[in-house]
């Protein structure tokens, strides 16, 4: 069965906005889980605008929601180190009462230049695509053992280096919270293989995210891994002046096997948004 999900980028808006949207979102059993993004900056509309910290929010809106599924789509492995990104992960499950999906991907695309200026503005090293991606497989591996093991664990990698790792308390989702991997490279398409219960990629040419679905598929086959037990997820922006269209493109997507639909909501949100997602998007779409 399709789950379907509502995104609200945390930027050019209020967190009164956000929450109002979530908690609406909550108490509406077609909306089953509910993501942020994670950008520092806006990399939309006014550049001195508002952006509100991913995780921080993700807390809030944990601690104010009961029922709704939550994550980040997806966070940049780029920011933080991972041993402590897992500790951050492990108090919003806990704060959330084991509702995390924990989004993850290798972080911005050199030529984003929009994305790429949040790096310098903040002291953040930006280093190649090779070294994103391998940072990235490392990171999945040191998170999971930090959710799992009972005892400390030194690591040596050739990107992460930990000495007396160890994760207390863990998260409340056994064995731990879903990890979600967003990307559409081949490199990254790697990383899913290994190490993702779930794989998201943006929306848009039905034909790309179809032959990248296709080359997860192969990658899983090359590890012995059963292609099915990764949930295809996607991302559509909807349209409020146009429904149709985004009614359209979930329609294709679920054709190609995409079962988890994100629904990223354009800012300023109209009222009562979430109640319209569900009767012109989701109740339509099926």
């Amino acid at each position: 069965m399709p789950s379907f999900g509502i995104m609200t980028a945390p930027m050019q808006v209020d967190y009164s906005d956000i929450l109002t949207v979530w908690q609406e979102a909550d108490a509406i059993p077609e909306i089953e889980h509910a993501w942020l993004f994670d950008h520092l900056m806006p990399i939309g509309g006014p550049l001195d605008g508002p952006a509100l910290e991913g995780w921080t929010l993700l807390s809030a809106l944990a601690a104010r929601t009961r029922r709704l599924r939550l994550g980040l789509l997806v966070t940049s492995n780029r920011f933080r180190p991972p041993a402590m990104l897992a500790k951050i992960a492990t108090t919003v499950d806990i704060v959330s009462g084991g509702r995390l999906d924990f989004g993850i991907g290798a972080g911005s695309r050199p030529d984003h230049p929009l994305a790429r200026r949040e790096y310098e503005a903040h002291g953040l090293p930006f280093h190649d695509f090779a070294h994103s991606v391998g940072s990235l497989a490392e990171a999945c591996t040191v998170i999971r053992r930090l959710w799992t093991e009972p005892e400390p664990f030194d690591f040596d990698g050739d990107y992460v280096h930990l000495t007396g790792a160890f994760g207390g308390p863990k998260p409340i989702q056994h064995p731990h919270p879903p990890i979600l991997i967003g990307g559409r490279s081949a490199a990254t398409l790697r990383v899913v293989a290994e190490h993702a219960n779930l794989w998201n990629i943006p929306g848009g040419d039905i034909d790309d995210v179809t032959s990248r679905s296709a080359l997860l598929d192969r990658y899983c086959a090359d590890i012995g891994r059963d292609p099915a037990s990764i949930t295809r997820s996607i991302h559509l922006p909807v349209s409020y002046d146009h429904p149709e269209h985004t009614r359209t493109a979930i329609t294709q997507a679920l054709t190609a096997g995409f079962t988890h639909i994100v629904l990223g909501l354009p800012a300023p949100y109209p009222t009562h948004v979430a109640r319209w997602v569900a009767d012109e998007l989701i109740t339509a779409s099926s």
